[in-house]
């Protein structure tokens, strides 16, 4: 059987947008408690009856979380312009390599607005 499982996770962080139009009010520094979700995609082990532990989940997404928590996302290298987008795939590309079975990376800026980012176009 193969399942989707997720998890959320948070931090909280301030940005600016400098690709925006002058006067935009996303070019002024400002902040957010951004949350963002990992889903992964896969087979339940027929042992462990699970795909997944949820604790190694977090483990494994921790040292993102602490490196963007409480920092200007802007100083982050590869975040220069931290658009929800572009942070949906600078944790794609970040996680992918530790999480196999990673399918969509879910940045919510906001609680009303979300970016899902399910990987790099087939070349």
């Amino acid at each position: 059987m193969i399942v989707t499982l997720s998890k959320r996770f948070g931090f909280e962080a301030a940005h600016f947008l400098p690709n925006v139009p002058d006067g935009h009010r996303c070019r002024r520094m400002h902040g957010h408690s951004f949350r963002f979700e990992v889903a992964l995609r896969g087979p339940i082990d027929p042992d462990r009856g699970w795909f997944l532990d949820y604790g190694d989940l977090g483990r494994l997404v921790r040292p993102l979380v602490d490196q963007l928590d409480h920092n200007l996302l802007n100083a982050v290298p590869g975040l220069e312009n931290p658009t929800a987008e572009n942070l949906s795939r600078w944790l794609w590309e970040r996680l992918a390599p530790v999480l196999p079975g990673l399918c969509r990376v879910s940045v919510f800026e906001t609680c009303v607005t979300r970016c899902d980012y399910e990987g790099p176009e087939p070349a």
